[in-house]
């Protein structure tokens, strides 16, 4: 075999400072969000707690959103809808409307669960659900029903995302998303402060509604789990109760979203 130089079969290093300056690029870019589509984008402008960075729009997107941006105080880019200038994900339905922004910050868990709203609080808890648009449809539901936050782990969870906030059609930018370390702990934390947890699984000991007529003026905290997969072991064992959707047939069955509204509507009506 012949000899190799000295540099052979190695790769050069980049120096430090590069590597730092090309870091921090990266953490950057992960502290924001790009939300996309009219309606997101409309009320994250109007919203006084996002932090607003760059709006980019069309002509024709900029006409129908004046109001908001007028109250977001930042200045449009005007893009060409054929050569759209925002860094969006390829099929993104944009409507020709992107805003990078800040995640917004919802406070501690013990915040939110003794918010003042209508009625005794209700909660969901998300466990591992991943898809950005069962998400965003479980934040519209949660709107609609009054939940006081949707509270999902920080890892194995969606995260905050543009197609996560066209699903959820504004409602991330008035329903709390709060991300805790440990759903299992998050619950125990909630059960010391007087919340029932109920666990919604097809095999459920009781139909939901019979035992949220029992619940009306307590605090309750609704957890669904994954589609397939649903409620992880602990997060069975932690439950006060295991409860199910009534089903007319043996073989129906809802999403993780459909399943969210169904039981929020039955734990809130009078």
């Amino acid at each position: 075999m012949g000899q190799q130089g000295p540099g052979a079969g190695c790769v050069a290093k980049k120096p430090t400072w590069v590597v730092d300056k090309e870091r921090t690029r990266r953490m950057a870019a992960a502290e924001t969000v790009w939300l996309f589509g009219l309606h997101a984008v409309r009320d994250a402008l109007m919203n006084p707690d996002r932090v607003k960075l760059r709006l980019v729009l069309t002509k024709n997107a900029e006409d129908k959103l004046q109001d908001a941006i007028v109250a977001g105080g930042l200045a449009p880019e005007i893009a060409d809808p054929r050569k759209f200038s925002a860094p969006l994900d390829p099929g993104s339905v944009h409507q020709g409307a992107a805003l990078e922004v800040k995640a917004l910050d919802w406070g501690r868990l013990e915040d939110v669960a003794l918010a003042q709203g209508h009625g005794a609080p209700r909660l969901l808890l998300l466990d591992q659900v991943t898809d950005p648009h069962n998400v965003g449809a479980i934040l519209r539901s949660a709107e609609v029903f009054g939940a006081r936050a949707v509270i999902a782990p920080a890892r194995h969870a969606a995260p905050e995302t543009g197609a996560l906030a066209k699903t959820a059609s504004g409602a991330l930018e008035r329903q709390p998303y709060l991300r805790v370390q440990n759903l299992g702990n998050a619950i125990e934390t909630l059960k010391g402060m007087g919340y029932t947890v109920l666990g919604l699984d097809g095999d459920g000991e009781v139909e939901i509604g019979t035992l949220a007529a029992t619940l009306r003026d307590r605090p309750v905290a609704l957890v669904l789990g994954a589609e397939g997969p649903g409620l992880r072991a602990r997060t069975r064992e932690l439950c006060d109760h295991l409860v199910r959707i009534p089903a007319a047939g043996a073989f129906g069955s809802l999403n993780v979203s459909n399943a969210a509204a169904v039981s929020l509507y039955a734990v809130t009506r009078p």
